[in-house]
């Protein structure tokens, strides 16, 4: 199998992938002229991304996002903050987000995280993530068959949409960390910068995750007031001891997916008279393209490493990991992004009971009679 190939998170097997992955140069694994003297088309703002300053701004305002409003009566520092602050490695403190079931806190421990990483210089260090994620008793987790429709999840549209959007996106931040802290004992082969990139995804994802908790109160829910499916850990789970399989997986599939369906859900809202709702969503679509093409990065680049192709590597772990890319595809973006049409072969597109679009792993989006995937 490919994967017996490409296999890379154990410590036990560090002696394997020193053998296929060849140890980076100073600059290979960092710098964009490494993939550029390759061909492989980048996005143009993925530099200014990784340049740019910490992201406080996690409260949706009137005007987009801004700054959170100062605490009137503020109080010490919590359990869960006092812990963060005796960590000293980037991947200690990866794991304690995993290790927190709370999303507001899971998202807050995640930003002061990354925050406290940059400010401080911290190294990348190593640690172990947990089995699976740290979870609240609500949502509950069913199969995707049980997910309610619409009109029988007892939320309006634009919640029912804000709710599925919020369990992807607090997903989302568990799956940035698991890489960083799954694939820590890897940092000379991998660099510093791929756990950086990672990290600055997590944050934003964080960020994302909090904009939609805000708006869903506004609207008079919560997080948890579905159901919601397990099946972007399970997604996960199969790439958990392949970094060539999870940066195909999980930035190149299912961050891409949302490339494809914001737009969608940003005119479906427009068209239910939620315009605050649908300029959040817009916002999280436009940041998405840094995500797929951070993954896009790494994935060429260590791909590049080991002396194989990206686009038959790709397609081959898909076939190997049975991960189906559905269309239809929002091409620009994903151009942009650096996703090249062609890695997206024709054979994965298989639509179903004669409908072009299709429940996937990644969320629903309720779209007239279809289903697109978040």
């Amino acid at each position: 199998m490919l994967s017996a190939a490409l296999r890379s998170a154990s410590v036990s097997s560090l002696p394997i992938l020193s053998f296929k992955l060849k140890p980076p140069s100073s600059s290979s694994f960092s710098s964009l002229p490494f993939l550029q003297q390759h061909h492989h088309p980048l996005w143009s703002g993925l530099q200014s991304w990784r340049d740019s300053s910490l992201n406080h701004n996690r409260f949706w305002g009137s005007s987009g996002p801004e700054p959170e409003p100062p605490v009137l009566n503020p109080v010490g520092p919590d359990e869960e903050t006092l812990q963060l602050a005796s960590l000293t490695s980037l991947a200690e403190m990866g794991a304690m987000v995993l290790s927190t079931a709370d999303p507001l806190k899971k998202s807050m421990i995640s930003h002061l995280a990354y925050s406290r990483w940059r400010r401080e210089n911290l190294p990348i260090g190593v640690s172990k993530p947990p089995d699976r994620p740290a979870r609240p008793p609500k949502p509950q987790l069913v199969s995707p068959k049980e997910i309610p429709a619409p009109k029988n999840s007892g939320l309006p549209l634009n919640a029912y949409m804000l709710h599925n959007l919020s369990h992807v996106e607090l997903n989302a931040i568990d799956l940035a960390w698991d890489t960083i802290v799954r694939f820590s004992p890897y940092n000379e082969l991998l660099g510093d910068m791929f756990f950086a990139d990672f990290a600055r995804v997590a944050d934003d994802e964080s960020r994302h995750f909090a904009w939609c908790s805000q708006r869903l109160a506004e609207l008079g829910f919560s997080y948890g007031d579905m159901p919601a499916h397990n099946l972007l850990w399970r997604e996960c789970e199969k790439s958990s001891d392949d970094v060539v399989a999870r940066l195909a997986v999980i930035p190149l599939v299912q961050e891409a997916r949302g490339l494809d369906a914001g737009p969608r859900l940003v005119q479906k809202l427009i068209g239910f008279g939620d315009c605050k709702t649908s300029n959040l969503v817009a916002k999280i679509a436009e940041e998405e393209v840094a995500h797929v093409a951070v993954g896009v990065y790494w994935f060429v680049a260590v791909c590049q490493q080991m002396g194989r192709s990206p686009c038959p590597t790709f397609r081959d772990l898909l076939k190997e990991y049975n991960v189906e890319v559905k269309g239809p595809f929002n091409y620009s973006a994903r151009e942009e992004a650096g996703l090249p049409q062609d890695w997206s072969s024709r054979r994965h597109m298989l639509p179903r009971n004669g409908f072009p679009y299709a429940k996937t792993v990644t969320g629903i989006v309720f779209l007239g009679r279809d289903l697109v995937s978040l």
